[in-house]
């Protein structure tokens, strides 16, 4: 069994906060990584209005502009090999699913069934740069960050699973916390975890004098200078 450095709770609590805010806390718990390791491409959220996702990455690699070409006991094994795959897990998970066609998007992994598949065997949601459809008959509370909208599944298969990835320009391997909402995706090092609530408590104070200046009717260029001042001191 694997041995995190954070619980299920500790993931839970990080849906408390959009992903643009894990990013700031990112660039003060891990500097080395504030230019890279999140998504640089929208992505198409199925509801704008869910929470934020956070859980263990289950990755794989899907193509759909043609048959697999292999047998349909074989293609079944392979399917069947992936949902255990997204099972077995600890903790919640994110599905970060890498279209490999070179028009991805070609034909929908997601839709009714599969979300509510998914959602089934623990998942909060998926980041893919491939397509879903069925937008009024997903699963609740199921997100998808989806690279465009298609209606039909075309080929869909599944090419690999357990593999490292890249969605958008974000790079992902099994087993990494991924954060994602409607903004986007970020992949959180696994020591950071438990450091990023601080890190945020850190962000918001010292946005705090800034924030209030603007609100307060007094806004000038001097008094910017001095709460940037103020802000700058706050640890």
């Amino acid at each position: 069994m694997t041995d995190y450095p954070f619980t299920a709770a500790d993931l839970e609590a990080l849906r408390a906060w959009d992903t643009p805010t894990i990013c700031n806390a990112l660039e003060i718990t891990s500097p080395e990584r504030r230019g890279y390791g999140y998504t640089v491409r929208p992505l198409v959220p199925a509801d704008v209005t869910l929470r934020p996702i956070c859980g263990l990455a289950r990755t794989g690699a899907i193509r759909a502009a043609a048959p697999s070409g292999r047998e349909a006991a074989k293609e079944q094994s392979i399917r069947t090999g992936w949902y255990e795959y997204v099972a077995d897990a600890a903790m919640p998970t994110v599905v970060v699913l890498q279209d490999l066609d070179d028009t991805p998007g070609y034909g929908a992994f997601w839709g009714e069934v599969h979300s509510a598949v998914h959602k089934a065997l623990g998942a909060q949601g998926c980041v893919t740069n491939g397509s879903y459809r069925d937008i009024d008959m997903l699963a609740p509370e199921f997100q998808i960050l989806g690279g465009v909208i298609n209606p039909s599944h075309a080929h869909v298969h599944m090419v690999a699973y357990g593999l490292d990835v890249s969605v958008h320009g974000m790079a992902c391997d099994h087993d990494a916390v991924v954060h994602a909402d409607r903004h986007g995706a970020v992949v959180i090092p696994q020591d950071a975890v438990r450091r990023l609530p601080a890190a945020i408590d850190l962000c918001t104070r010292r946005e705090k004098p800034i924030l209030d200046l603007c609100a307060s009717g007094q806004f000038s260029v001097a008094a910017l200078k001095e709460a940037l001042a103020r802000s700058k001191e706050i640890h």
